[in-house]
């Protein structure tokens, strides 16, 4: 350490491909880990709430298929289900389908398959938590839902979802914070993401230190944005006298 030598001009230094400096590097793979992380969020919040949803109505084939849905992609290591999504799938798919995947750009059949692994892997998680919410209510609600002439769709719309995103916001953040972290992962499979590009200026330039101090401080940028964003939303959905209103 006392003979390593600190540069932190080498990110306004032009890269030895040259058209561009380390820093752009740096920003090129903050772009691509910020559109994958948002991508997949929302797939997890769709096939999550999608999934929730059926854990807690009373069709024993559809509860049955999200607690299976769950049971795989959250017991199956994070790594392990990018492998199967990015070098198997492509194999199962039909001769056609799987030929047109494999001519699409190499970045794009890499962000394609980090998008469905971190996104159903996640979506998982979220499903746990709809579930979570939805029975924390009181049971009378969804009784008086249907005792008011809703359908059970319409009593989950208008009655037990808004309440349950209420209660469930807060364990919410924590899984939007752990999908910008998951994201390093696509690194495994060749996406240029953040973790990439900085273990990239690291070989390049033999500055490893600034590399990943950088990449730290970027990914605590992240996470403060998502923070101050979630917190500000927990807010606006509060119910006035409802508790931990007043906080």
């Amino acid at each position: 350490m006392n003979n390593y030598h600190w540069n932190w001009a080498i990110f306004l230094t032009e890269t030895s491909s040259g058209g561009s400096t380390y820093l752009g590097w740096m920003l090129d793979g903050l772009k691509i880990t910020v559109a994958l992380s948002l991508s997949a969020w929302l797939l997890a919040l769709l096939v999550g709430f999608l999934m929730g949803v059926l854990r807690t109505v009373p069709n024993r084939w559809l509860s049955g298929i999200a607690a299976a849905y769950v049971e795989i992609f959250r017991n199956i290591p994070l790594l392990v289900q990018l492998f199967i999504w990015y070098f198997v799938l492509p194999e199962l798919l039909p001769d056609a389908l799987g030929h047109a995947y494999k001519m699409l750009n190499p970045t794009l059949q890499q962000f394609m398959a980090a998008l469905l692994c971190l996104g159903l892997f996640t979506g998982a998680r979220v499903c746990e938590q709809v579930r979570s919410g939805i029975n924390a209510l009181p049971r009378g609600q969804k009784s008086a839902g249907l005792a008011m002439g809703f359908t059970l769709p319409q009593t989950y719309r208008y009655v037990l979802l808004p309440m349950a995103i209420r209660i469930i916001l807060p364990p919410l953040t924590s899984e939007f914070l752990n999908i910008f972290k998951n994201s390093a992962v696509a690194s495994t499979i060749g996406l240029m993401e953040l973790a990439a590009q900085s273990r990239q200026l690291s070989d390049y330039t033999a500055q490893t230190y600034e590399s990943f101090i950088a990449i730290t401080l970027l990914f605590i940028m992240i996470n403060a944005v998502v923070l101050v964003l979630m917190h500000r939303l927990e807010r606006y959905a509060r119910i006035p006298g409802a508790l931990g209103s007043e906080r």
